[in-house]
């Protein structure tokens, strides 16, 4: 009898222990080709908004629009935050299109095409305003 408590709260334990670090998994990165949108492209995206070339947004297959992305050049290190706002690529190989503005700072437009790594930014912790002080 004594054995089999022994045994039921070691898989208690055990259960436990995986269940907390499924919990708790870490960002999904992504590698992979990245684009950028064509100079001349006037038009709206697949979340409804008109595109800006000055902003930093993105396009990518299943990520929610909204999700923020540090895109990381994987040879020259340089960074960038976008915002995905459309759905892309299309064409095979590339994971993901940068907004023209993105694609500068990384330095890739005469390049056109560079390897990147990114992975999605955590959220903001919620900030309140300040309180006033009391009398």
């Amino acid at each position: 009898m004594r054995w089999t408590i022994w045994v039921a709260a070691g898989l208690a334990l055990a259960c436990g222990v995986a269940n907390a670090a499924a919990a708790t998994p870490g960002p999904k990165r992504f590698t992979g080709i990245a684009a950028f949108y064509d100079t001349n492209y006037k038009g709206r995206t697949a979340s409804g908004e008109r595109y800006d070339p000055n902003k930093f947004t993105a396009a990518h297959k299943t990520l929610p629009f909204g999700t923020r992305l540090l895109v990381t050049d994987i040879k020259t290190k340089r960074s960038v935050v976008v915002v995905v706002n459309d759905r892309g690529p299309f064409n095979k190989g590339r994971v993901i299109d940068l907004s023209l503005a993105a694609a500068k700072a990384l330095r890739m437009t005469v390049r056109g095409l560079i390897k990147v790594s990114f992975a999605p930014e955590p959220a903001e912790p919620f900030k309140t305003a300040a309180q006033p002080a009391a009398r």
